[in-house]
């Protein structure tokens, strides 16, 4: 008998498969549109070709600037399928991001739809030469770009043989929508082999999971979701844009089985006044993730929603743990525990593991690691906690603690990101930006209560001596030039900020200080 170590199954492979297997079965629904796994598959395999045809070589990175469509789902999958690597941007975000994030991936072509086009058609001057020649964009379509379907349908519908090794880049998702730099978080096609098998056990999706995505699809709780159904031969229904009426309308007409949604999501779900009027009995499993839950607002989902909800904790470089319905009511308060194939532990500020009750920070290894930040070495080192064994662990900034059944309770963010909507802003890069002002001595930029996204960005201000400005008319100006998702709540002038010995601003006094502010 011949003996041989079988080749590891990859998204590209398990695409291969459902598109065999599954083929007369939907894949992909958008609105009215259902398209085959046969079809889906071939559309994927005519991307990729595309881009081969124009050039573009084996890991080159393709910028994925678009708004939640079926073309989005088969740009980003054709590109994996070709050997490239996706990159998918935000649509929130800044021009000036954009072109920061396009220059710092290094990437070689940008698929664009609607306004974006035109966002990125006038940062021509910004991108370099690198993807002039590669700019692919949904009809209509500006001069100098290709149109995405008739390049797709002129490209050749065999799969060409393509090697693709587990430590290929599969993925580049950035860390936030900000006017600076943000980190990019590299996945690796092993990676997301395990993000895509793992998750669809620990969220328990299946071969007749139809699950609605109607997060941005460039988030990585979007991909959970995508992942889980691909390598589960299910089906993918997309909301273009979230509202109520027309998520509660998909669930109930799709027979949706599965889906991922941030805490403001659920809220509004659960408060629309014609939510009972809804059939929802297709609901299976769903998640929930992106920012910490109230404890009511978790009683309301379980004892209010069929099926069975699931709690997750995680960050897009790769922890996750789960609280899952068999648990939510005796350990509510938690965030569960960690996921087969995920290992956490408690460090104290020496990096030495706390006992069981101890608050520490969060760190941890796991089977779906991101395989670093690009090009950004100094992030890595920042990131990283040497195990005793000598293993490399994730340092995940977050405060918990673990009770004797090693539930985790998440206690406080060590890092002062802040989480709005499900999506993390990061203050610095908006205090970079208030800083401008001629009249902005300095700036602080702290979370406070919203009604609406659970957490909003406040900003506390020294202007310069002898200046004057209204605090509304500074939250304008700032907004003006911020990203739709870091802008500011409102402005508080302040003489001065409170400060450590050595200087630095204590923001925990300004976040207790304004403690009792909702926006």
């Amino acid at each position: 008998m011949a003996w041989f170590s079988p080749k590891p199954l990859l998204i590209p492979d398990i695409m291969a498969i459902n598109e065999a297997s599954c083929s007369s079965k939907d894949a992909v629904v958008d609105g009215n549109t259902a398209v085959s796994w046969a079809e889906f598959g071939a559309g994927t395999v005519q991307v990729a070709n595309a881009l081969h045809d124009l050039g573009l070589r084996h890991g080159d990175r393709v910028i994925v600037l678009m708004a939640n469509s079926y073309e989005m789902v088969e740009a980003m999958f054709g590109i994996i399928r070709g050997g490239f690597c996706t990159v998918p941007l935000n649509c929130a975000i800044t021009d000036d991001a954009v072109a920061g994030m396009i220059a710092n991936s290094d990437a070689k072509a940008v698929i664009a739809s609607g306004e974006h086009i035109a966002r990125i058609e006038g940062l021509r001057d910004r991108l370099g030469s690198k993807v002039h020649d590669h700019l692919i964009g949904i009809s209509p379509v500006e001069d100098g770009w290709h149109d995405y379907h008739a390049l797709r349908d002129a490209a050749a519908t065999v799969a060409r043989e393509i090697e693709i090794k587990p430590d290929d880049e599969c993925n580049i998702i950035y860390s936030s929508g900000t006017t600076g730099m943000p980190k990019g978080i590299v996945h690796d096609h092993a990676c997301r082999e395990a993000w895509g098998s793992d998750m669809a056990v620990a969220l328990r999706y299946h071969s007749g999971a139809r699950t609605l995505l109607n997060l941005g699809l460039f988030s990585n709780i979007s991909w959970v979701a995508m992942l889980a159904t691909v390598f589960s031969g299910g089906t993918l229904v997309v909301q273009r844009r979230f509202d109520v009426a027309g998520c509660l309308e998909l669930i109930q007409r799709e027979k949706i089985t599965h889906f991922v949604m941030v805490p403001l999501q659920f809220q509004r779900v659960l408060e629309y006044e014609h939510y009972v009027d809804y059939d929802l009995s297709s609901l299976d499993a769903y998640m929930c993730c992106g920012s910490p839950l109230a404890v009511g607002l978790k009683q309301d989902i379980a004892e209010r929603m069929p099926g069975s909800f699931i709690e997750l904790y995680g960050l897009t470089e790769g922890l996750v743990s789960i609280l899952g319905p068999e648990d939510m009511l005796e350990k509510i308060e938690s965030v569960g525990r960690a996921s087969p194939g995920q290992f956490l532990a408690l460090i104290d500020e020496d990096g030495k593991m706390v006992e069981v009750g101890e608050a520490g920070e969060i760190v941890g290894e796991s089977r779906f690691m991101m395989a670093g930040y690009h090009a950004n070495a100094e992030a890595d080192e920042e990131s990283t906690w040497i195990h005793p064994s000598g293993a490399k662990w994730l340092r995940t900034g977050d405060v918990g603690k673990f009770d004797e059944d090693g539930f985790l309770y998440l206690v406080d963010r060590k890092k002062d990101m802040i989480l709005s909507g499900g999506q993390n802003i990061y203050p610095a890069d908006i205090e970079a930006m208030i800083v401008e002002h001629d009249a902005v001595h300095e700036v602080a930029v702290v979370g406070v209560a919203s009604k609406k996204w659970g957490e909003t960005p406040l900003a506390v201000v020294v202007l310069v001596e002898g200046c004057s400005i209204e605090a509304a008319e500074l939250t304008a100006w700032s907004n003006s030039r911020l990203g739709r998702q870091q802008r500011i709540a409102g402005t508080i002038i302040v003489s001065e900020l409170p400060r450590n010995p050595n200087g630095k601003v204590l923001k925990r006094e300004l976040r207790k200080q304004f403690a009792d502010l909702e926006f």
